[in-house]
């Protein structure tokens, strides 16, 4: 791809801009939120990764804070969306090519990703809770660009489906687990790394996928062909994908390869690539398969079953980058604050703006320990347990998901004009917010998988109310109200799923500081519905400490 006539192919560095204009002094401006540690000023995740894994991550996630917060990498981010991916269907020749071409700020992004393992980490690392060092490594490089998170979510989520289906996954997992980044398209025994994308969804079904049309065939090398289309592939540059066609016993899992194993392009045809409101340095296409060659994985007729593994791994990325766009909003919010002044007083020292930093930061602190307490839970062994994450992540994703637009801008409005132009990062953190409710099952659909999950296996919501019991019963007994008697109704599952996600929020929330934990109920029990306009007398001092640590 052409360099960008302003960028170019990395970073330029400037001289100290001048602040004597002809005609009026530049001042009472904030500084630039760079050549930060973003791990370390965040003491939210800073307590809640010690609090879960340990020294072992806390180690990690330092050197990665050190690396996303410099003005280079920053800068990268922002290079990377201003300069979208763009489509190359055939070459000057006329031949089929289908390559997604990028600036070369995102693949040295990529680059970085995989070089910190946060692709492969919770498979890697022997110490406590690996998969809080996933989750923890997405929300802080979330921080920067969250779009590259995709294809790292999903190479990192396609792990436990290969493991299930060694015969067929074990070339696929030597490339990711321990692999470099390798971004040119080659048969995946000549690559010293690879990455994985999921195809699931099409036209005529979005979400019920049973609705699919796609079909396999047998062939005589024991292989399948594929004819059909996907209306979502994110990721088409992927070296493979997991997706799912219809065989006579049903719908199947199937693993495409991008390169054939004798080196010649498969017969994925990439339509066009999505025109997205943000998410812009990701590619998310439209494809068709044209007998493509794939391997099957599982049973035939249980896809859904197999592949739902990678869906829920994927669960937690979508939870943990909308994290990382909720710091990353409110670390820009408390910047501006403390660097400009109004009204012979700092911002941040205006009672009003308080209030509503610290409000900001309390929502900040009960998505952080809620985000992290699941991730540490998805190695769990026990069959109750399992259940039980399998809930607390579709909580978590059907209430921080929704809350994230509202909460980005809220941190928008605190830079006043200045947050609303687009040479800053919040429109483009804005843009990305709403994205992680839609992937992976809009708010019906998780609504709907949460009242599904407590019906199939009750001891998902055993393991639940015994942890909300030892610490608030009170709303124990009010979670338990609304399962007793008849099962509620489909009409009611977003009413659980918001109430059953606060209250286990409020819980976890007992492991944060008593300024955030007993602030965060005290907004449970408010009639306000925006951030500031509670009545309730928090402790606000100590919560912009948290909030503002690091920064100023």
């Amino acid at each position: 791809m052409p360099a960008n006539p302003v960028w170019g192919t990395k970073p330029m560095e400037f001289a100290a801009p001048r602040t004597d204009l002809e005609t009026h002094e530049v001042f009472n401006q904030p500084k630039p939120l760079v050549d930060k540690n973003l791990y370390l000023m965040d003491c939210a995740l800073v307590d809640a990764v010690n609090r879960e894994a340990g020294e072992w991550l806390h180690r990690k996630m330092i050197h990665l804070g050190a690396d996303l917060g410099t003005g280079e990498v920053m800068m990268l981010g922002d290079l990377a969306n201003r300069n979208p991916p763009l489509l190359k269907q055939f070459d000057r020749f006329g031949q089929r090519i289908d390559q997604v071409e990028f600036h070369p700020s995102y693949h040295q992004l990529m680059d970085l990703a995989f070089k910190h393992g946060i692709q492969d980490v919770a498979y890697r690392e022997p110490g406590k809770s690996p998969h809080t060092g996933h989750s923890a490594m997405v929300a802080v490089f979330s921080q920067v660009e969250a779009s590259v998170m995709c294809p790292i979510n999903m190479t990192y989520a396609s792990v436990p489906t290969l493991q299930q289906h060694r015969a067929e996954g074990q070339p696929w997992l030597d490339k990711i687990i321990g692999g470099a980044y390798d971004a040119p398209l080659a048969q995946i025994g000549q690559k010293t790394g690879a990455t994985l994308g999921m195809a699931m969804t099409e036209k005529q079904g979005g979400s019920d996928v049973r609705a699919n049309t796609t079909t396999a065939r047998p062939v005589s090398d024991g292989g399948y062909e594929l004819t059909g289309h996907k209306w979502f592939c994110s990721a088409p540059m992927s070296d493979g994908f997991l997706t799912l066609a219809y065989l006579d016993k049903g719908l199947t899992c199937f693993l495409v390869p991008r390169i054939l194993p004798d080196g010649t392009l498969n017969k994925i045809n990439i339509m066009r690539l999505k025109d997205k409101l943000g998410n812009k340095a990701n590619a998310s296409s439209e494809i068709e398969y044209h007998g493509a060659w794939a391997q099957k994985l599982g049973d035939p007729g249980n896809g859904i079953k197999t592949i739902i593994d990678m869906v829920h791994h994927t669960r937690l990325g979508t939870i943990s980058a909308t994290l990382g766009l909720m710091r990353m909003s409110l670390a820009q919010a408390v910047n501006h604050t403390i660097g400009r002044s109004a009204f012979q007083r700092r911002l941040i020292d205006q009672p009003v703006m308080r209030a509503v930093l610290a409000d900001l930061q309390i929502e900040y602190e009960a998505a952080t320990v809620l985000v992290v307490h699941i991730a540490a839970l998805y190695d769990s062994e026990t069959a109750e347990d399992r259940a039980y994450v399998r809930l607390a992540v579709a909580l978590a994703k059907y209430l921080l998901t929704k809350r994230c637009p509202n909460f980005v801008y809220e941190c928008m409005e605190c830079l006043g004009g200045a947050g609303y132009v687009e040479e800053g990062p919040m429109p483009r953190l804005f843009r990305e917010a709403p994205l992680n409710a839609i992937w992976e099952g809009s708010g019906n659909v998780i609504a709907l998988d949460i009242l599904r999950t407590v019906a199939k296996s009750p001891a998902a919501l055993d393991v639940y109310l015994s942890k909300v019991n030892a610490v608030v019963p009170t709303l124990g007994a009010e979670i338990s109200n609304l399962f007793a008697g008849v099962f509620p109704s489909e009409s009611s599952a977003r009413h659980i799923a918001e109430k059953m996600a606060i209250t286990l929020q409020a819980t976890v929330l007992q492991n944060a500081p008593p300024s955030e934990s007993d602030g965060f109920q005290m907004q449970i029990n408010e009639t306000a519905r925006t951030y500031g306009a509670g009545t309730a007398r928090i402790d606000v001092d100590a919560i912009i400490e948290r909030a503002a640590h690091g920064i100023a």
